[in-house]
């Protein structure tokens, strides 16, 4: 069972309907699209059981763009409120059961279909309610998408299998999600870094979360700084739409320490201090995370970047926290980021946004005391507030198309 906002689910009541009207479900591969949210929870963990191929859609997304989707998915029905089933052409006669199918960001390039095969979600789902002992008592409280496998899998799936009821919000308003964690024994939430922020911000001073989970991106120093300051126990997680989960950090205290791999995973990565690709191992295949990072001597990974987002001035490497670190530690930075911008004579060069009160040339000058000269940025622009995704993430690469022809000579 699981509780959607304030109202007990026994999804079993759904799964004797499902009984009736599907046919050899573990043969097909179901795009799953519903405005009800506990009827399609419900109806993705009975398509679980019986070992069907499943592609969980946000509800928010238009009827034909779902269907759309799910044809592209390898979906051969689609299944809607009411239970209505819709036939998808399909070509071919691969297997279509046995996966769940999701989608990746799309935030470093162009959104892929992933399908994982339940067994290997299975044990993911075991090793992270191994591992995660610091959560173990804990009552998952999901305030983010179940369409994802960040509130699927470890939220969703890992509280069915430690035996608790996860409670499901599909209702986004902060203060509800306040209420719903007072409400709460030893609430866990899952939710995005944006929301974590608003609600950090929302607390009154005497007042904290109990406890809070990250993941999808390293989370801002200033956001970090206050949400550290208002939660009691603060976890963060690392993986990627291939793999799922594979390390979990159980006392965050520095954003880029993502965490200590699960037992189902092997992770390389630099050494010494030294950033290289960060590469997973799951079930025997090897999946490059497209990340830069080390290992540290405790066997933490150390997060450094997005290799695509590593700017090379030269020959010389430039990560972008290096220079949001100089720039985030002066008392008028409220937010920065740095990205890639092209160069004629070095190749490349940096580029700096900042939101926040201080000068422009207060910046430079902080970046002249703390930086080497080839990490100087080349452009450094005052926003408002900076173009940051429901996520928390930015697209450095939108960024740097966007302000490819102002930069100047540093």
């Amino acid at each position: 069972m699981f509780v959607l906002n304030d109202t007990p689910i026994d999804p079993s009541d759904l799964a004797a309907r499902l009984d009736r009207v599907l046919i050899d479900p573990a043969k097909h591969r179901y795009g799953l699209h519903m405005q009800n949210a506990g009827a399609a929870l419900s109806a993705l963990l009975y398509l679980r059981a019986q070992n069907a191929g499943v592609f969980p859609i946000h509800a928010g997304i238009p009827p034909e763009t779902a269907r759309e989707m799910a044809q592209a998915a390898g979906c051969d029905v689609m299944l809607s409120d009411g239970l209505k089933q819709t036939a998808l052409p399909q070509t071919g006669t691969a297997p279509r059961g046995g996966v769940l199918v999701q989608m990746s960001s799309g935030t470093t390039g162009a959104a892929k279909v992933i399908t994982r095969h339940w067994d290997e979600i299975a044990a993911e789902v075991e090793s992270y309610a191994a591992f995660f002992t610091a959560s173990a008592a804990m009552t998952p409280v999901i305030a983010c998408p179940v369409t994802h496998s960040y509130g699927l899998i470890a939220g969703v799936f890992v509280a069915l299998h430690r035996g608790h009821m996860p409670v499901v919000l599909d209702s986004l308003n902060p203060k509800y999600i306040l209420r719903r964690l007072r409400e709460t024994d030893q609430p866990l939430l899952y939710t995005s870094p944006a929301m974590l922020h608003t609600l950090a911000r929302l607390l009154p001073a005497d007042q904290r979360l109990y406890a809070a989970n990250t993941s999808g991106t390293v989370l801002p120093e200033a956001w970090f700084q206050l949400i550290r300051a208002r939660t009691t126990h603060l976890f963060q997680q690392y993986g990627c739409s291939e793999a799922g989960c594979v390390a979990i950090n159980q006392d965050l205290q520095n954003p880029y320490d993502v965490g200590h791999p699960l037992p189902h995973a092997a992770l390389a990565a630099g050494r010494d201090g030294s950033p290289d690709a960060v590469r997973i191992t799951v079930a025997g295949h090897e999946i490059d995370t497209g990340d830069l990072g080390h290992l540290n001597a405790s066997g933490m990974l150390v997060f450094t970047a997005r290799a695509d987002d590593m700017i090379n001035v030269a020959g010389l490497n430039v990560y972008p926290q290096d220079v949001e670190k100089a720039v985030m530690a002066l008392p008028g930075v409220s937010d920065a980021v740095a990205f890639r911008l092209p160069d004629p004579h070095s190749g490349a060069r940096a580029g700096l946004l900042y939101a926040g009160t201080a000068s422009e040339d207060t910046i430079r000058q902080a970046c002249r005391n703390a930086l080497a000269d080839y990490q100087q940025p080349a452009l450094i622009k005052h926003l408002p507030a900076l173009p940051r995704q429901a996520n928390g993430k930015i697209s450095r690469r939108e960024v740097s198309a966007q302000y490819a022809q102002e930069a100047v000579p540093a």
